[in-house]
């Protein structure tokens, strides 16, 4: 139990202030007085899940590089297993291909990482891991707004918040300014495609924000960028201006619909601009973390990553598969779960499953349209057979171009939480948290920035943003002693 005595922020000061902020444009929630509050435990938890969501994309790379080649995962043994770049490439062009496995992406990571957290009774789940991840705007505005920096609220100051809104801003510029750590104050394009406008407003506050303190950082969209000779460029006050960092806010199967994108190749390639995340698709697909469960992997695991961090991430990775259509040989069974009792023969046989045996997830890894935005997700517990069955007909049929993972769900446990109701009264409800800590990467660590919590009504079976949810900032508060 926690213990805050905490000022309030009232309905109308918090509507006052959202209603003015361009960033929150068509954008509604839900509005609570208060920061989500997290105890020191999980605060100090939080941290070790950054530097193990950092271990867990080196051990990745090695991983999908080495299978590419051809290679033995293990130094002492021989461990070869090619099929993992056959998963994590398929549906890619050659082109994208081949720029992953470039030598000289060795050792580029996404300098922002988020993952998804559910809040369980168990303790946290880790459903994904985001390398393009909306929000880093709106956290950090609501961290500002949370601790009274904009109201002129004032906050004990045993109930700091996780993160300020300048560290979420400071370390987003940082771990991308220190690309160029040649140069003493890089141009930064945030560039924007149409896909993902709706975050627009957010990237291009950012933008502002690191303006005021005299940074080269512009919002632009990509038919903004041109090339000059080898470099990018975009006009400014009449004036071609070279870019030196693109912060990419676009998922890669959207280069096709980006017109200017093999001048981002060729600029890159020559070496006058650093593009963050890296072009690197395998490092946007889900079924990395199926990968990590993989009967077959768990030798290289448990090589590639420290014990500790190992351990932290079998407990926050729910059991998942890749759903795969390539038939068994008789008499072999599937690693996953079991219909009736039995193992599986053949993926399809999960049409079967009875409502209890569907607390699985289906999703489509990544690299296609509806790969974010939760707009794929099945919960097979939740929707009727017809509906689960075609869920996975359509996975299975799509497994050479567009591989689904199956996950076990993890329902997230019902807590309690402040808001206001329509007649901008305080009550508390039920519900049930995500969790979306922000970690930037410099200097090979990955540093906590702040964390979005995402508070739904307790019926909501798959959590994200939506009208009638809270979203918070957090803070960590003090427990109360025993006794």
């Amino acid at each position: 139990m926690f213990f805050a005595v905490m000022p309030e922020l009232a309905a109308t000061d918090l509507q006052s202030v959202l209603a003015a902020t361009p960033l929150f444009e068509d954008k509604s929630w839900q509005l609570s007085p208060d920061a989500w509050a997290l105890s020191p435990i999980q605060g100090a938890e939080l941290l070790d899940i950054g530097t193990a969501c950092l271990d867990y994309h080196q051990a990745l790379e090695s991983l999908y590089l080495r299978s590419a080649a051809g290679k033995s995962l293990l130094r002492n043994r021989p461990l070869f297993a090619t099929w993992v770049a056959d998963y994590l490439d398929r549906g890619k062009p050659p082109e994208l291909i081949a720029h992953a496995r470039d030598p000289r992406n060795r050792g580029a990571f996404p300098t922002v990482l988020r993952p998804d957290l559910l809040l369980t009774a168990e303790g946290f789940v880790m459903t994904e891991l985001d390398s393009v991840p909306g929000g880093i705007g709106l956290t950090a505005f609501l961290n500002r707004l949370y601790s009274g920096e904009i109201t002129g609220t004032q906050f004990p100051p045993d109930n700091a918040l996780l993160g300020t809104g300048d560290t979420m801003i400071r370390g987003f510029y940082d771990s991308l300014a220190a690309l160029k750590s040649n140069l003493r104050n890089p141009l930064i394009a945030l560039v924007v495609s149409e896909e993902a406008a709706t975050y627009r407003p957010e990237m291009r506050w950012l933008a502002e924000q690191l303006q005021l303190q005299g940074k080269r950082v512009f919002c632009l969209s990509p038919d903004e960028v041109f090339p000059l000779g080898t470099t990018l460029c975009f006009d400014l006050d009449g004036n071609p201006e070279k870019i030196d960092i693109i912060y990419r806010f676009f998922e890669l199967f959207d280069l096709a619909n980006i017109p200017t994108a093999p001048f981002f190749f060729e600029a890159w390639a020559a070496g006058e601009v650093v593009i963050m995340p890296p072009m690197r698709p395998y490092q946007e697909e889900k079924l990395g973390l199926a990968l990590f469960h993989h009967h077959q992997l768990q030798d290289y695991w448990a090589e590639a990553l420290s014990a500790r961090t190992l351990k932290l991430l079998r407990r926050l990775i729910p059991p998942s598969w890749v759903l795969d259509s390539t038939p068994l040989p008789p008499g072999a069974v599937l690693d996953g779960p079991k219909v009736g009792g039995r193992a599986l023969t053949d993926w399809s046989q999960l049409a079967g499953a009875s409502q209890k045996e569907r607390d699985l997830i289906i999703k489509i890894s990544g690299y296609h349209e509806t790969a974010w935005g939760a707009r794929s997700v099945i919960l097979g517990s939740d929707c009727s057979r017809d509906e689960w069955q075609a869920g996975i007909n359509l996975a299975l049929a799509d497994s050479t171009r567009n591989p689904h993972i199956l996950q076990v769900y993890k329902k997230p446990c019902r807590v309690k939480h402040r808001v206001y109701d329509r007649e901008q009264q305080v009550r508390e409800v039920e519900g049930r948290l995500r969790l979306c800590p922000y970690y930037f990467v410099k200097d090979g660590k990955a540093e906590l920035g702040g964390a979005l919590a995402t508070f739904c009504p307790p019926d909501k079976k798959i959590i994200h943003g939506m009208q009638d949810a809270a979203l918070l900032p957090c803070r960590i508060v003090k427990q109360e002693t025993a006794g």
